[in-house]
C-alpha cells in the first residue's frame, strides 16, 4: 500500500529547501504527498531564501543552493503543491506521517502559532506516527501539547536551528535587513530547550558549515527519538528526507 505524507506550510515564507528537498525524496520513492495551507491555496516560499536577493556576499551561505532551487522548481510545478487542503481539513488518521518544514521570516508566525496545527501534530504523536521537524518546524512540534499538557517533545531528544546559527545570520544582516532573521525575540534553540525534560536532550551536532546533498549525506545531521526525527537547517535537508523515508 502506498504511504501517505502530510506537509503543512504557511501561506508564505516557508523555507524552499527544507520543504522541497524532502518532497523530492518522497516523490522519487512513490510516496503520496498532500500539502496543507491555511486556506487551501498554494503557498509561496521565502523568495529571499530562494534567490539570495538582499543577502549580498552571504547569499551563497544562507540562500538555497542549486539542489534546493531545482527541487523547489519541481515542487512548485507539481499538482499536489498547487492543490493543497486547508489546515482545518487535516485528519491525522488519514496519513502515515507528517513533515514540519521551517523558515524564519514573519510569514511563518501564523504556522508556528497555529492551534489547529499544534493539536494535529500532537495527534500524530499520540498515534505514534512518524513526525519530522526541521529548523523552525521544531518550534511547532515543541508547542504541541499532549493530553497532560506537556510538550510532545518532553522526554525526547531533539535538535533544531542552533542559537549560534540564528544569531550569526541576524548579526551579519541586521544593518540592512533588520530583524529578518529573528522570527521571535527568543531564539529557536532557547524556546525548544524550555520544553524538554532536560537541556541535555537538545543535541547540537557538528558545526554546520556545509550543506549535504543527494550525493553526499555525510554533512547532514539529524536526531531520531522513537517516531520523531529532527534536523537543524537547510544543510541537513537531504539526510532529513532520507532518514524520514526509512521511518515510513
Amino acid at each position: 500500500m502506498t504511504k501517505k505524507i502530510l506537509i503543512p506550510i504557511p501561506s508564505r515564507d516557508f523555507d524552499p529547501t527544507e520543504t522541497a528537498v524532502p518532497w523530492k525524496i518522497f516523490k522519487m520513492a512513490g510516496i503520496d504527498i498532500t500539502f496543507a495551507t491555511p486556506k487551501g491555496v498554494a503557498g509561496t516560499c521565502d523568495e529571499r531564501m530562494l534567490n539570495g536577493k538582499g543577502l549580498g556576499l552571504l547569499s551563497k551561505i544562507l540562500a538555497a543552493d542549486e539542489s534546493g532551487r531545482k527541487a523547489y522548481s519541481e515542487m512548485s510545478a507539481s499538482k499536489e503543491f498547487n492543490s493543497p487542503i486547508r489546515w482545518d481539513e487535516i485528519d491525522p488518521e488519514k496519513w502515515d506521517g507528517i513533515i514540519l518544514p521551517g523558515g524564519h521570516a514573519q510569514g511563518m508566525i501564523e504556522y508556528l502559532d497555529s492551534k489547529i496545527l499544534q493539536d494535529n501534530v500532537a495527534k500524530f504523536f499520540e498515534l505514534n506516527k512518524p513526525v519530522g521537524a526541521i529548523c523552525h518546524g521544531v518550534v511547532l512540534a515543541s508547542r504541541s501539547r499532549d493530553s497532560a499538557g506537556k510538550s510532545v517533545l518532553f522526554g525526547r531528544k531533539t535538535t533544531a536551528l542552533l542559537s549560534r546559527q540564528e544569531l550569526l545570520a541576524w548579526t551579519m544582516t541586521r544593518l540592512w535587513l533588520g530583524n529578518y532573521y529573528r522570527t521571535y525575540p527568543q531564539t529557536v534553540e532557547a524556546e525548544v530547550k524550555l520544553e524538554l525534560a532536560s537541556e541535555t536532550d537538545f543535541l547540537s551536532g557538528p558545526t554546520p558549515l556545509f550543506r549535504d546533498s543527494f550525493e553526499d549525506l555525510s554533512k547532514g545531521f539529524t536526531v531520531r527519538d522513537q517516531n520523531y526525527l529532527s534536523a537543524r537547517w537547510p544543510g541537513d535537508a537531504h539526510l532529513f528526507g532520507t532518514e524520514f523515508l526509512k521511518m515510513l
